[in-house]
């Protein structure tokens, strides 16, 4: 392990060399942020990504992207002149940095579909892009009072009702939610079986797990005919980010 004490710089100098406007050496800390900048960044400008894009891989995000450990140490030795993290994630790395005078840059996660684009253009104008590359939301297809109903169907049984972004993206996309409740409700299976949805889509990793057995059901299976079974990339759900126009428009497609 490297020794920070022979990393760092003498006290008073500063520890950036790059302009903010266009940053070389970008670093992130948390999952998000680093599909954010595998989306939109020039791989040669990135320094690492966090550790979390090992450890939940995807497919798009190959091995030309270094990583760092997550320690205090082996950030400062890549010297990056901007350190990118989200609202919640590395709380006391991004702190000490700020310490050592790195420019660290908080971005909050959107809690809206409106809220996406802003995020969009703020991280390209950080990374030194021009932020009218951020996509716009798609046409919004306002549900009807007969649209289809749609479960979102996670793990351990539970489904998620209004008052969330998942909401959202299922209403955008012009479907109505099949959950009144809100927030993330654990479903009843003699409910579903009396009322069922018009589809399920099952948003959960694709392996075999107890926390998925709920999906394989034969009281789901007889409720809902196969073709009402929907699938979509699992990561999609995941981080908020341009992707989710991707879900809407899916989505939307399977009303037809």
């Amino acid at each position: 392990m490297l020794c920070l004490a022979a990393i760092l710089l003498p006290v008073g100098l500063p520890a950036l060399a790059a302009t903010p406007e266009s940053p070389q050496r970008i670093v992130s800390l948390d999952l998000c942020m680093d599909w954010a900048l595998a989306h939109h960044a020039d791989p040669a400008r990135v320094a690492a990504l966090s550790p979390m894009h090992l450890r939940y891989p995807i497919h798009w995000i190959d091995a030309r992207w270094p990583a760092h450990d997550g320690s205090l140490e082996q950030v400062v030795s890549l010297q990056p002149d901007l350190v990118l993290a989200g609202q919640y994630s590395a709380l006391l790395l991004r702190e000490r940095l700020r310490t050592l005078n790195y420019r660290v840059e908080v971005l909050p996660l959107p809690t809206t579909l409106g809220q996406v684009e802003s995020y969009e253009r703020q991280l390209l104008a950080l990374i030194g892009r021009n932020p009218d590359l951020a996509q716009p939301a798609p046409v919004r297809h306002t549900p009807q009072p007969d649209a289809k109903r749609l479960l979102l169907l996670g793990s351990n049984g539970i489904g998620t009702g209004r008052d969330t972004f998942e909401h959202q993206i299922i209403e955008q996309a012009g479907w109505r939610n099949y959950l009144t409740d809100s927030g993330h409700v654990q479903l009843d299976l003699e409910q579903i079986a009396s009322d069922p949805p018009d589809a399920i889509l099952f948003a959960a990793p694709e392996h075999q797990a107890l926390a998925n057995r709920f999906a394989e059901h034969p009281v789901l299976r007889r409720s809902i005919p196969a073709d009402g079974w929907l699938t979509t990339d699992y990561w999609r759900w995941q981080c908020p980010g341009p992707w989710t126009w991707d879900l809407i428009r899916q989505l939307n497609q399977w009303l037809d």
